[in-house]
């Protein structure tokens, strides 16, 4: 794969920019950091590109208030709104199998239909998934899919297990999480190293106006070794599971 035309870049406010500023972008949340950072990009009008997917992988951070994002993209970005600190570096992984690599992820970790279940389980599920949508006025007639922590309460039956008897939040994402990232990261030319694995900030954000978007996301930090030096170049470049549009799936990697 050609890597010779992509850059890594930190986009942070100039400095004197407060949340004054900011707040004139809209607002910052997930849909917002993607319109705001679509204008940093010669791209055709808006309604030339409906249906076209970003033309960047973007991960959004907070420094003193302030958010910092860092993108990946083939085009390197500019400032049109003048009031960014564009710092890009040309991006051309050098790895070789064997290779140990902290990493950084903040994904949507969503069920997938190839996830393995006996053809009864099958059944209830999509029946379960039938009446919660019938209950939920929000959802449209589109499929909706469901983030493994959510997926994991339903199939142990949480709301009917007795509060003191729960898992915590925290331990549902971090067993369910580790569980997805570890099978994804088998097809992804890497091993994961369970013992040092963090999972932190399961968020979900329901889009109040528009389209009505929903987003549940886990982040993941640990250390990889590199199997496949190919496969794991194309998931650094091309992003790990959906909602790259909205800050998930660029993974950070350094030597260590």
């Amino acid at each position: 794969m050609n890597t010779d035309s992509y850059w890594l870049s930190r986009v942070a406010p100039r400095p004197g920019i407060g949340w004054k500023d900011m707040a004139a972008l809209g607002e910052l949340d997930p849909y917002g950091q993607h319109r705001t950072l679509w204008k940093l990009f010669d791209m055709p009008p808006r309604e030339e590109r409906q249906g076209q997917p970003a033309p960047f992988l973007f991960r959004a951070e907070t420094r003193d208030g302030l958010p910092v994002f860092y993108v990946l993209s083939r085009q390197v970005p500019q400032d049109h709104p003048g009031i960014w600190n564009i710092e890009p570096k040309r991006y051309v992984p050098a790895i070789e199998a064997g290779d140990r690599l902290a990493f950084k992820l903040r994904v949507n970790p969503v069920v997938q239909a190839k996830m393995e279940r006996t053809p009864d389980e099958l059944q209830q599920w999509r029946e379960r998934r039938k009446r919660e949508n019938q209950k939920d006025k929000l959802v449209t007639k589109k499929r909706v899919r469901h983030d493994v922590v959510m997926d994991a309460k339903h199939r142990m039956g949480w709301k009917d297990i007795p509060h003191e008897k729960r898992p915590t939040l925290a331990m549902l994402a971090y067993e369910a999480g580790s569980c997805w990232l570890r099978d994804k990261f088998e097809g992804l030319g890497c091993s994961l190293d369970d013992k040092v694995l963090r999972v932190d900030g399961y968020r979900t954000w329901r889009q109040q106006r528009g389209k009505g978007i929903e987003l549940a996301t886990l982040d993941f930090e640990g250390m990889l070794t590199v199997t496949d030096p190919e496969r794991l170049v194309s998931a650094l470049l091309s992003g790990i599971g959906p909602a790259k549009s909205f800050g998930c799936g660029l993974l950070l990697v350094r030597r260590v």
